[in-house]
């Protein structure tokens, strides 16, 4: 009787939970990247409108005529509002805003690219900020930053998808960074995938104040590198 129990153990019931596990491994995996693009999907569709508040910023992309009453960011206004929804950033030190994607992260500044541990650390606390690179600024220079566009959020932390949706990035976008209580706005003017590790978006020079954003290509992969360059089009104080 027990071997028999055993055969229909193993041979029944244990393909179907090894199938179940798998099934729901891959679930997990690819939940963040399909609930992304789900959500961007669903935004696109409502024509939806991200703003930065228009009380923190003169620029005219934050000021277009807003239809309905503006709700701050949520799940509920995510999917299920059509209101246009308003972004503060999460503080004025040092954060990344991207109306279009919805980007709403804290800056980790001067971040070592050569120390695994130390930009390890430093994705699960928000976008790191290249040590070698420039700060914000309207002088000419490179702001290099960097986050995970991942699966595995479970391991990398909050902020392991917050490049997830970075391919959906256009020429003439805008880019906000906070840093040290004023407002550079950017503009992108560039997008490329760069196969490995490649340092050329780090290391090119510069004749111009510019701000580069990298992250994995695909999501979840080492792949590649995607690379979107963005130049400075306006400063506020």
């Amino acid at each position: 009787m027990k071997i028999r129990h055993l055969k229909i153990f193993y041979f029944g019931i244990m393909p179907n939970l090894l199938i179940l596990v798998g099934i729901s491994l891959i679930v997990l995996s690819l939940g963040p990247l399909v609930i992304d693009e789900v959500w961007y999907k669903i935004k696109e569709a409502k024509d939806q409108e991200y703003f930065l508040d228009p009380e923190l910023t003169e620029s005219t992309e934050s000021t277009r005529s807003l239809t309905g009453m503006p709700v701050g960011d949520s799940v509920f206004s995510r999917f299920l509002s059509t209101r246009p929804v308003l972004i503060n950033p999460v503080n004025r030190d040092f954060a990344l805003v991207i109306e279009k994607i919805g980007i709403n992260a804290p800056v980790v500044a001067n971040v070592l690219v050569t120390d695994k541990d130390a930009y390890n650390d430093a994705l699960k606390r928000g976008v790191a900020h290249a040590l070698v690179s420039e700060t914000p600024s309207e002088e000419s220079g490179n702001v290099y930053l960097f986050a995970h566009a991942s699966l595995n959020f479970w391991n990398l932390g909050k902020y392991a998808t917050t490049f997830n949706l970075l391919r959906k990035l256009d020429n003439n976008d805008r880019i906000y960074l906070f840093y040290k209580n004023r407002i550079f706005v950017y503009s992108v003017v560039n997008k490329e995938v760069l196969r490995g590790w490649n340092t050329y978006p780090l290391t090119r020079a510069v004749i111009e104040p510019i701000l580069t954003l990298q992250t994995c290509d695909p999501p979840g992969t080492t792949l590649n590198r995607l690379v979107v360059t963005a130049k400075l089009v306006d400063i506020q104080d």
